[in-house]
């Protein structure tokens, strides 16, 4: 008799948990809890972003337009040649974000923060790998930037930009100076947030030569290099090298 009782409240309950999730209907199910959370990272590398920009809003399921990108061009602010950091907010603009400029090596721990959580991208340009870490780092701008990543804000690096997402950057010496700038700088330590080492403008002018020797003194690191029309798209656990169609 009590083993009657008993299935009889099995299958009750069980009908009220079955009642209880069809009344759910529209609504998500969560089934991990907050500590072990996982979010997706969305992440674009590039060698020149003006050159491959469409490939972003093909790699991306959700609509760009009216996003706010905190565009930061600091490794560029020694550079002579900066053409490519105008290219790249035009680029950003034609996609229809709304573009806010972040010079970090202008501005304070508490405006950097309170840019970088408002808004709903990241975007780092070129110029200096060496120079922008040291800014990263005195800033306290690389730990935020881990922080939002992870949790799943969309981040854009072009060039050095790029590289800063390696475990290392010492293997872009070659193609960056990393003692004009950052004068005794001895801490390669990238982000670490990507295991592979991204080598920007492979094969591409003025570049040739140096990407070449870059590939050849670097073979025991797991290395991806991309030309100026390819970007890696990393999106989860998936990554993958697009390429722009001529």
């Amino acid at each position: 008799m009590k083993c009657r009782i008993s299935v009889f409240i099995f299958m009750a309950l069980s009908l009220i948990l079955i009642q209880s999730a069809y009344g759910m209907r529209g609504k998500e199910i969560r089934l991990t809890s907050l500590k072990h959370n996982i979010t997706m990272k969305k992440i674009f590398l590039c060698s020149s972003f003006a050159d491959v920009a469409p490939l972003l809003s093909e790699s991306l399921p959700a609509s760009l337009k009216g996003k706010t990108v905190a565009f930061i061009p600091t490794a560029s602010v020694h550079e002579e040649y900066t053409q490519y950091v105008e290219d790249g907010k035009n680029a950003l603009v034609s996609l229809g974000f709304v573009v806010r400029e972040l010079d970090i090596a202008q501005c304070g721990k508490k405006e950097i923060a309170k840019v970088l959580n408002d808004c709903d991208c990241i975007y780092i340009s070129g110029g200096n790998t060496f120079f922008l870490m040291q800014e990263l780092r005195r800033t306290g701008t690389d730990k935020l930037i881990v922080e939002q990543v992870e949790k799943g804000k969309l981040y854009i690096g072009e060039s050095a930009g790029a590289m800063i997402f390696a475990p290392n950057i010492e293997y872009a010496k070659r193609m960056d100076n990393y003692l004009s700038l950052p004068p005794d700088f001895k801490d390669f330590t990238g982000l670490g947030i990507i295991d592979f080492y991204p080598v920007v403008h492979f094969n591409s002018f003025p570049f040739e030569e140096t990407t070449q020797k870059i590939i050849q003194e670097n073979s025991h690191l797991p290395l991806k290099p991309i030309t100026n029309e390819q970007a890696i798209v990393i999106l989860g656990n998936s990554i993958s090298i697009q390429s722009k169609q001529f």
